[in-house]
C-alpha cells in the first residue's frame, strides 16, 4: 500500500474527481491524504481520505512536511498555472521538498496517469 497526497487548485478540482474515478481500483488500495476542499470532493465520491487543512491555510505545507518525513510516496497536485495563488510560496516549497526527497510529483492528469501506470507495473513485477 502506498501513501498518496492529492491536491487540486479550485479550477482543477473537477479534473481531480474525474482522475480518481478513472483510477478507482488503484486508489482504493492506497492511503489517500488530501488538502481540505479537495479531500471533501474526494470523500463525496466514496473514497476514504485523510483530510488536512485547506491549501491556503497550510495544507500544502502539511503535505510538504509529510514528504520531508518520508510519509508520502507520491504527490498528485493538479495546479492551475493560469491563476494567481496567494499561497504560492507553500506550493513552491512542496514541489521543492518532492525534489529534495525524491518523491514523484504529477501536476496534471496525464502525468499522474503515467506515474500510476508505472507504479502498477512495478508492483506487478515484485
Amino acid at each position: 500500500m502506498i501513501n498518496i497526497a492529492l491536491i487540486a487548485h479550485d479550477g482543477k478540482k473537477a479534473e481531480m474527481v474525474s482522475f480518481i474515478l478513472n483510477n478507482k481500483t488503484f486508489l482504493e488500495n492506497s492511503t489517500l491524504y488530501a488538502t481540505g476542499t479537495t479531500g471533501g470532493k474526494i470523500q463525496q465520491e466514496g473514497f476514504e481520505v485523510k483530510k488536512l487543512l485547506s491549501g491556503p491555510l497550510g495544507g500544502d505545507a502539511q503535505i510538504a512536511t509529510m514528504v520531508a518525513l518520508g510519509e508520502i510516496d507520491l504527490v498528485i497536485f493538479f495546479r492551475d498555472p493560469l491563476d494567481k495563488h496567494p499561497h504560492e510560496p507553500d506550493v513552491q516549497m512542496l514541489m521543492r521538498q518532492c525534489d529534495v526527497h525524491n518523491v514523484p510529483l504529477a501536476t496534471n492528469p496525464k502525468g499522474a496517469h503515467y506515474l500510476l501506470r508505472g507504479i502498477r507495473d512495478y508492483l506487478k513485477q515484485k
